[in-house]
């Protein structure tokens, strides 16, 4: 299994990014994706969700900001950054699960992370 993610980079505040995750080595259609975040010291957070429905979640703090979507046929998913701030600023993960659990723990599958920054 392999997750990749890109489009990480540097922004000022009110600027915007599009992440990707490239995935291979799994049945992509059927599970749930979801995108993390974590500034060093902290918990991972999680971001967004969307599951194998279409169903999305997002953390309160990005609704209205931030889109998760997926394209099956390319096996690839996207994080659609919009409005950053510079609390959006950390790793960016993908993670991959047959559901989309409640714990980041329970993930199954992880891609490297890749690293936004905001600046004010």
């Amino acid at each position: 299994v392999h997750l990749v993610e890109s489009g990480g980079g540097s922004v000022q505040s009110g600027g915007s990014l599009r992440l990707s995750c490239a995935a291979s080595g799994f049945t992509y259609s059927v599970y749930c994706m979801a995108w993390f975040r974590q500034i060093p010291g902290k918990e991972r957070e999680e971001v967004a969700t969307i599951d194998s429905d279409n169903t999305t979640k997002y953390t309160d703090s990005v609704k209205g900001r931030f889109t998760i979507s997926r394209d099956n046929a390319k096996n690839t998913q996207y994080l659609q950054m919009n409005s950053l701030k510079p609390e959006d600023t950390g790793m960016y993960y993908c993670a991959a699960d047959v559901i989309c659990e409640d714990d980041w723990r329970d993930f199954g599958f992880w891609g490297q992370g890749t690293q936004v920054t905001v600046s004010s």
